[in-house]
């Protein structure tokens, strides 16, 4: 299983999809779900979706992972061919400088480009720590004019995403682009072939693979709203607090097995978030045990999902947002562990199985 789940994630990895572009990546998800025999369908809004029956007296669930990553839209393209962009999604500032990009122009060829660093030997020493914001940085695809720029099919909103990468790191770890959220893809696709592969008794599951997540949250719930589940889990990253850096904001381990959310608040702006529910926590919780599979939890302000609005969708959707440890997030390069990936498939599967009928969704503490 791992080997596939890498192979999986290093080709999704390596497609671009800024939020509203994602057909590419949606593209290689339906076809990989042909080859296993399911029928996807895309909705208006992007979304791919495929269902497979189970018993109609479980509740039904919707388990999702968003396909779309975080980037850039051009906002102007100067004589000197030097590019302006507007910043999409959640893009680390601080980690912009002198990365490389990818221009993907629809229809055409992509195209490489630099975001430009001042000269280190040229800076004065306000400007040395000093970090640049999204509107102030400049793009070079070495073209030299604006009409050659124009001339290769970028326009005002040609969607730019960090250039794909995947480094195979010691240990199982793989670092890559957008690891948020193709490894939750990955998953899903595992979870798919395993189901497809028999005769499936469980409840009836809507995969769904997800657009504009990062672009305030948009495409899950729309999908929500026609399917309809009585439950719904996100697959999605954790913060992994292992490293010196976010040593005080949790336990999540990369390496430590999948986790689940325990609370997640927004708090800037978006006054959102997810406390699950009870019956889904005790659902997981016991499952791992059973499987002997380590459970990691988090608890994190700044996190915010699909899973969110999803929540308050009709007359209430039970929700559980689970995961995988990840490091760096909303980097240029994220990185997360095979070994997590690998077992969150397995839990999730096992905990699809243990949904029945009489799967008891009630809030009621009494007789």
């Amino acid at each position: 299983m791992t080997d596939r789940l890498r192979a999986d994630l290093t080709a999704l990895m390596l497609i671009p999809g800024l939020s509203g572009h994602e057909e590419r990546v949606a593209a290689h998800i339906r076809a990989a779900l042909r080859e296993t025999g399911l029928a996807p369908q895309t909705d208006r809004m992007g979304n791919v979706i495929a269902t497979i029956p189970g018993d109609p007296a479980a509740p039904s669930v919707m388990l999702f992972a968003h396909m779309d990553q975080l980037g850039f839209f051009v906002r102007r393209i100067e004589a000197d061919g030097l590019i302006r962009v507007e910043r999409m999604g959640g893009v680390s500032e601080r980690a912009m400088a002198a990365q490389a990009v990818l221009l993907c122009p629809p229809g055409q060829d992509d195209v490489p480009g630099l975001i430009l660093n001042k000269a280190h030997h040229a800076t004065t020493p306000d400007e040395k720590y000093r970090v640049l914001t999204a509107p102030e940085i400049l793009i070079d695809t070495g073209h030299g004019s604006k009409q050659a720029v124009e001339a290769a099919g970028i326009r005002i909103g040609t969607p730019v995403v960090y250039l794909p990468r995947v480094l195979d790191l010691a240990g199982g770890r793989i670092a890559g682009t957008s690891v948020d959220d193709r490894a939750g893809c990955a998953v899903l696709l595992a979870i798919a072939r395993a189901l497809a592969a028999t005769d499936w008794q469980g409840p009836t599951v809507h995969f769904v693979w997800s657009v504009q997540e990062e672009f305030n949250l948009r495409g899950a719930v729309v999908a929500a709203q026609v399917l309809q589940p009585e439950i719904a889990l996100q697959i999605d990253l954790m913060l992994a607090s292992d490293t010196p850096d976010m040593a005080q904001r949790g336990e999540m381990v990369l390496g430590g097995g999948p986790g689940i959310s325990l609370y997640s608040f927004h708090g800037r702006g978006t006054l959102n978030g997810v406390i699950p529910h009870p019956a889904l926590v005790r659902l997981f919780e016991e499952t791992a045990a059973k499987a002997a599979i380590p459970l990691q939890r988090s608890a994190q302000v700044g996190v915010l999902t699909d899973l969110s609005y999803i929540q308050m969708l009709g007359a209430g959707v039970a929700s559980l947002d689970i995961g995988f440890p990840m490091r760096h997030s909303h980097s240029a390069l994220e990185c997360c562990d095979m070994a997590d990936l690998e077992a969150l498939t397995r839990l999730t599967l096992a905990a699809l199985a243990a949904i029945r009928p009489g799967f008891s969704l009630s809030r009621e503490a009494g007789p």
